[in-house]
């Protein structure tokens, strides 16, 4: 294959036509050997098992479909991220709180866990949680399947020649071509962001060669209208579990032939040479608490499917290609792949055999979970939940909600490293919007001021703790505070900081300064009762929330100096004082997952919560802390490689922290083996998208980290990665850095920072000496320490760093 790594993607597959952009500045390539691009010489099959493992994901982070690809009969399965049973249209929902008060309960737990040690996580679900109903979804409500638009094709074969079915990431655009009755055929789908709907091109290169019937089919779960008029689709109605409203519409826009407007709510199109489909979606949900209910979708709808109809194809098509490549092209990953021309699914089932194709393809799922977070959320949207937002079931896995104890947040751990940071506005959107439901939970559960979340929530500010044990975890709202601070260590942002993120640490903490009591046995402050999600039993001061604990205070004390709240920070340096940091090295040289030494050595379930420390957090590092590091390793080891997909991705991001890279690239390679569908999404089993976002975060720890205030470069490179380069990853402090290197060793580093100020990098490749310049060759002071360079840097300046 012919390089063009750095030119960037120029070419775009139109119908039947090859165009190349006019800053084209490389030679066209044949598709089979595009960098970026799944693709499969057969259809999905067109049953949830097909759709899962086979069919493929667009988006524009409100809506998303999935592309099937069959000949005679084409399927796209459509999404809106805001189409949900349950909630306040259903008369008792509570949003996760109590029926009725419960008097002394939460004192009487603490009491138990007092004199007992540890107590069965049932019976705090028991005294606490909120109680099941029937069916268990019927409050909570889960994220629906919209619908399915059906093309049925009848002049054409159940098989054709020359089949192919792709994804370009690199585009956002998916793909299907093949040839039959003499015609080549090609279907062309792409969701816009820009404006708000999914776009098709169905094409043939013989005139009056497309001829199909449109129709739109939607789950029983509800009441529904469909008619066509004008050539416009509508399907419509409300949702049997709370009665909201949705809608569909679909433009059916000819370029010859006749097109016809059927009785049933189908449209047929006939002879035509080419035909545009804008499918757009809306519903009467609202972020707003506590009703949740907004206007009739109807006009809005309307007024967007007309826009993007007016538009044409080729403004659409052009305006979505440049939103989607201004996200997508920030960052470039060159690991000295070669992609095969081989089906996606053939080269995923012989990963391990080639070396040149197994990094091709480890190049394809770390950019493939960029591009999936780039479908799946954009600012105004919610967030990107247990599925991202592509869901073919009426009770999908776990209601594809929000899990509030890691999985929600994985989705978001690439986000700011990979150049993605307002991909994130959704979270922080959402965690605002959880606050106001939070405070009634806090105050009615715990009698404590601030807010509190637990484990498990929906669209609808379910703050509570619903009716599993693994559920009541109240540490999660801490936990995602965390997350909104290091967006701001990311960017330096001081009005988000002072406008967002501030306020809802510091209300966050409130709660927790309620919710902490002194431990009788040392006098430190503890959590009581904790858990360590999801395994073991209640107790006091369990390791993952002490830690969560300590980093929230930690961040809080910080940003109350950044803010000049002066009491606030010291009020976070006097709870620090007293609280347990939650770090302990047991009988057996692990580091404890409990207070007390408890744990099991022959333990190993997928959660490692107590290594919070180690990542996401950065209280543990071998830089910093090395006993407690080796410690984290036995636990690690004694948890072992084996887990469900997201497991699997977390323990990259360990192992990258514990600067192993070998060991983080096995992880790598299991998840792609043992966890990894023929599409490339992750599975716990079933499909749960946390595992690809995850393993793209524990592929960039590989290549940067910056948690410790130092940017280190190739901190933990994996041997299978001897030589490569990347562009475009970002450090926390405003720094963009590129980076290549050469058999394991740095050859070169860029870093552009955004808010100027000094910097610290740091490399094994720096004992032999530096040169530090600008990006036009002047010589910048710097000083030298070992493995580490420090220099002053200007905002929006350029600088070259080159080892020995």
């Amino acid at each position: 294959m012919k390089r063009r790594f750095w030119a960037g993607p120029v070419v775009l597959l139109l119908g039947a036509a090859l165009t190349v952009a006019p800053d084209a500045r490389a030679e066209v390539e044949p598709m089979a050997a595009e960098p970026y691009t799944l693709w499969y010489d057969e259809p999905a099959p067109d049953t949830d098992e097909g759709w899962e493992a086979r069919s493929l994901p667009i988006g524009n982070g409100a809506m998303g479909a999935t592309v099937f690809g069959g000949v005679r009969a084409e399927r796209l399965q459509f999404n809106d991220k805001t189409l949900w049973t349950g909630g306040p249209g259903v008369a008792d929902y509570n949003f996760g709180n109590w029926d009725a008060p419960r008097p002394g309960a939460l004192a009487a737990i603490r009491q138990r866990i007092w004199t007992e040690g540890g107590i069965s996580p049932n019976d705090v679900l028991a005294a606490l949680g909120h109680q099941s109903d029937t069916p268990r979804q019927r409050r909570f409500g889960a994220y629906q399947s919209f619908g399915d638009l059906r093309l049925d094709f009848p002049g054409l074969p159940e098989e054709a020649g020359d089949y192919r079915r792709q994804l370009d990431i690199a585009r956002g655009v998916a793909g299907v071509s093949f040839t039959a009755g003499g015609a080549r055929h090609t279907r062309e789908y792409f969701a816009s962001a820009p404006a708000g709907v999914v776009a098709a091109r169905i094409a043939a290169d013989r005139p009056r060669g497309v001829t199909f019937t449109a129709r739109v089919a939607v789950p029983a779960n509800r009441s529904v209208t469909a008619r066509a008029k004008g050539g416009r689709l509508t399907v419509k109605g409300t949702l049997n579990s709370n009665a909201m409203a949705y809608e569909a519409q679909l433009q059916v826009l000819n370029q010859g032939g006749t097109r016809a407007d059927n009785p049933d709510g189908t449209i047929t199109v006939t002879g035509a040479d080419s035909v545009v489909l804008i499918l757009g979606t809306g519903t009467d949900y609202a972020p707003d608490y506590p009703t949740y209910k907004g206007e009739d979708p109807h006009a809005k709808l309307t007024a967007r499917v007309d826009a993007a109809a007016a538009k044409g194809y080729a403004r659409l098509s052009a305006a979505h290609r440049a939103d989607h490549a201004a996200l997508f092209d920030r960052v470039k990953l060159d690991l000295g792949g070669s992609l095969p021309a081989t089906p996606t699914d053939e080269l995923l089932s012989g990963y391990g055999t080639t070396p040149a194709s197994d990094r091709a393809l480890e190049q394809l799922f770390y950019q493939y979970g960029r591009y999936l977070l780039i479908a799946s959320s954009r600012p105004g949207t919610l967030p990107a939940n247990l599925q991202g937002l592509w869901n073919v079931h009426e009770a999908p896995p776990w209601q594809a909600d929000y899990h509030l104890n890691i999985n929600m947040q994985m989705n978001y751990w690439p986000a700011e490293m990979t150049n993605l940071a307002e991909l994130a506005e959704p979270l922080h959107t959402y965690v605002d919007g959880l606050r106001e439901p939070g405070r009634v939970t806090a105050r009615q559960m715990y009698g404590a001021d601030g807010w509190v979340a637990h484990h498990a929530s929906n669209i609808f500010g379910h703050t509570g703790a619903w009716d599993h044990p693994a559920y009541f975890f109240p540490e999660s709202g801490a936990w995602l505070a965390l997350q909104l601070y290091d967006h701001y260590r990311y960017t330096l942002d001081k009005q988000y900081l002072k406008r967002t993120a501030y306020p809802i640490m510091k209300e966050t903490a409130e709660f927790w300064l309620d919710f902490l009591q002194r431990d009788p046995r040392d006098g430190k402050l503890v959590a009581v009762p904790s858990r360590s999600p999801e395994i073991g039993p209640a107790t006091a001061g369990a390791s993952m929330s002490q830690q969560i604990l300590w980093l929230l205070f930690t961040d809080l004390r910080e940003a109350a100096q950044a803010v000049g709240d002066g009491r606030q920070a010291a009020t976070a340096a006097d709870v620090l004082a007293k609280l347990d940091p939650g770090l302990r090295v047991g009988r057996w040289g692990q580091l404890q997952e409990w207070k007390q030494d408890i744990d099991d050595p022959a333990e190993t379930h997928r959660h490692v919560s107590h290594l919070f420390s180690v990542h996401p957090g950065r209280q543990i590092s071998p830089r910093t802390t090395p006993e407690l590091a080796e410690a984290a390793k036995v636990s690690l080891n004694a948890r072992t490689d084996a887990g469900t997909g997201w497991s699997k991705a977390w323990k990259i991001n360990f192992w990258a922290r514990l600067l192993d890279g070998d060991r983080a690239h096995k992880l790598l390679s299991d998840q792609l083996k043992t966890s990894t569908l023929a599409n490339l999404w992750d599975t716990h089993p079933p499909f749960q998208i946390d595992g690809n976002f995850g393993a793209t975060s524990g592929m960039t720890e590989l290549l940067l980290q910056s948690h410790l205030g130092t940017i280190d470069l190739l901190p933990a490179l994996p041997g299978a990665w001897a030589d490569g380069r990347v562009a475009g990853l970002r450090a926390r402090g405003a720094h963009t850095i590129d980076l290549t290197w050469a058999s394991g060793r740095l050859s070169e580093a860029r870093l552009t920072s955004g808010k100027g100020g000094p910097v610290t990098l740091r490399t094994d490749a720096f004992r032999a000496g530096a040169r530090v310049t600008t990006d036009h060759g002047r010589p910048v002071a710097f000083r030298a320490d070992r493995d580490t360079v420090t220099f002053a840097t200007r905002p929006g300046g350029n600088y070259r760093i080159v080892p020995g």
